[in-house]
């Protein structure tokens, strides 16, 4: 077996990045302190082509060093926008048609692998603060919350990780329920 080079990757440019349709799937950032997290996030939302990342709250922004290098230049290719308050962001997004989730450990919260998106409806997905999670005036404002099933002794894991679990899960569905069978 033999690895690809990065021209057999045949990897789009930024520019056919923005101008190519994307997963009906924002992400908001609730927020999130480590700027290698929000570069990651940057770096995931390229490789699942999502719409936008908000980065709300005092969830650092482009451009900085520490991000473009968990971003390797994703963060040039995502849209994304600063928003002072998540809720606002989200009334906005309710507003325009979005099923909002919460990524959190709640009462009443959906195992990721039992999430039934309704694929004609637009999603967004929250992921909050490392110590502390979504902040409880957000959950107030979401549809559900999503979980993602563990089984060590944590029941937690970085929300980075989290972010590449979800939305993979999410992709999965998503091209399951809208790519036409042969």
């Amino acid at each position: 077996m033999k690895k690809l080079s990065l021209d057999e990757l045949n990897r789009i440019t930024v520019q056919e990045f923005k101008q190519a349709p994307k997963h009906p799937i924002v992400v908001v950032l609730d927020n999130i302190r480590s700027m290698n997290n929000v570069g990651s996030f940057f770096r995931t939302g390229d490789a699942f082509r999502i719409e936008k990342i908000y980065l709300c709250g005092f969830t650092p922004t482009p451009p900085h060093r520490e991000i473009s290098r968990s971003a390797l230049g994703a963060e040039l290719a995502v849209d994304w926008e600063k928003a002072e308050d998540t809720t606002s962001v989200l009334h906005f997004l309710k507003k325009n048609g979005y099923q909002i989730m919460a990524v959190e450990q709640a009462e009443g919260s959906i195992e990721l692998e039992r999430f039934e998106w309704d694929t004609d409806q637009p999603l967004a997905v929250i992921f909050g603060n490392e110590v502390t999670g979504v902040d409880d005036k957000v959950m107030a404002l979401v549809d559900g919350s999503l979980e993602i099933s563990q089984y060590g002794t944590k029941h937690s894991l970085n929300v980075a990780v989290s972010g590449g679990i979800v939305l993979w899960q999410l992709l999965i569905q998503y091209q399951k329920r809208t790519i036409p069978k042969s």
